[in-house]
């Protein structure tokens, strides 16, 4: 396969097919480079050297009573985590501080559970009033199923960009979780784009499925149209149905997220949880493909230092993507 001709071939508009999919994501080690350097010419093309920086605040920990196999905060798991009711404001207020700091982009209020109450709505809606008022942050709120109501409240608040991860295939879904359907995730997807809310909606690779699912995952957001594309790499966690699970090195999950590349020119592909566990020391190698990172910990489990991130963008002579609004205080 001529990587190099395959990228041309998607900057004009090409979709892969099953067959190039497939050879991506089964490509020998020894061309893996090559791949790497196809993939950055798609994501130069859209996106240059800028890399988008995200940072999460788990507002909510815990408590769910979903039974999502991979989740330490699930009804089903015995992980011993930090469990706690909606934080207040304050709180909410005291962590888009510190993202301002850091340069972030993009704030996500998540929280667990199956959906927010509407006490829990109000409480998000009045934090990213003030975020608004006080710092240059786009929002990202990630809450669960959403109804219609609190769509339009959490829009209106001036929420930028609303996730529900699909995780898995369709067909691989209920091997990860009973308690929901695909189409339950992609629903609240389609509700936020309905309400003018950017849709965000990502995946988790290396729960034992197949390498054809891991290509259906690719396509079911670009049908989505996601605008953000997260791409977690399982990092198990002791207490889950998942626990043990450790089926992915560094050189696969590269080429995954070169796959999503391809399939998904336009978007922006994260490098999310398990980047630092399941990368390792290719890391920076994960940014000629993908465009955006986390940085600081993830819901249950640790990130690396934000100053190792910062010192791995300018070391690779990429660009923070952030412009600071010199009329935002």
């Amino acid at each position: 396969m001529n990587w190099n001709e395959l990228a041309l071939d998607v900057l004009n508009g090409k979709e892969l097919s099953d067959d190039e999919a497939l050879a991506i994501l089964q490509s020998p080690d020894e061309s893996l480079l090559e791949l790497l350097n196809a993939a950055y010419q798609v994501r130069k093309f859209y996106y240059g050297n800028k890399v988008k920086l995200n940072m999460i605040i788990n507002t909510k920990s815990g408590l769910c009573p979903e039974n999502c196999g991979y989740c330490s905060q699930s009804s089903i798991s015995s992980a011993p985590i930090e469990k706690y009711r909606m934080m207040d404001k304050d709180s909410i207020m005291k962590g888009a501080g510190q993202a301002d700091a850091l340069n972030v982009g993009t704030y996500c209020i998540v929280a667990s559970g199956r959906g927010p109450s509407n006490k829990e709505i109000d409480t998000v809606v009045d934090a990213v009033k003030e975020i608004k008022d006080n710092y240059n942050l786009k929002v990202c709120a990630c809450l669960g199923l959403l109804k219609e109501e609190q769509a339009k409240r959490l829009k209106e608040a001036g929420v930028d960009r609303y996730n529900h991860n699909i995780n898995t295939s369709e067909e691989h879904h209920d091997s990860i979780t009973t308690s929901h359907t695909f189409k339950d995730r992609v629903d609240t997807v389609e509700l936020v784009k309905e309400t003018g809310i950017s849709p965000c909606s990502g995946v988790i690779v290396g729960m034992k499925e197949s390498h054809q699912d891991i290509i259906k995952m690719a396509r079911s957001l670009k049908v989505m149209d996601a605008d953000s594309i997260p791409v977690n790499f399982l990092h198990s966690i002791d207490g889950t149905p998942l626990e043990g699970v450790d089926e992915l090195n560094p050189r696969f999950c590269l080429k995954v997220l070169c796959l999503f590349r391809f399939i998904n020119p336009t978007k922006e592909i994260r490098i999310s949880g398990g980047r630092e566990h399941n990368l390792r020391s290719l890391q920076p190698l994960g940014l000629y493909p993908a465009n955006s990172i986390f940085v600081g910990d993830y819901l249950t489990t640790a990130g690396q230092e934000s100053t190792d991130d910062h010192r791995m963008l300018e070391d690779l002579g990429f660009e923070i993507d952030y412009v600071k609004d010199p009329a935002v205080q």
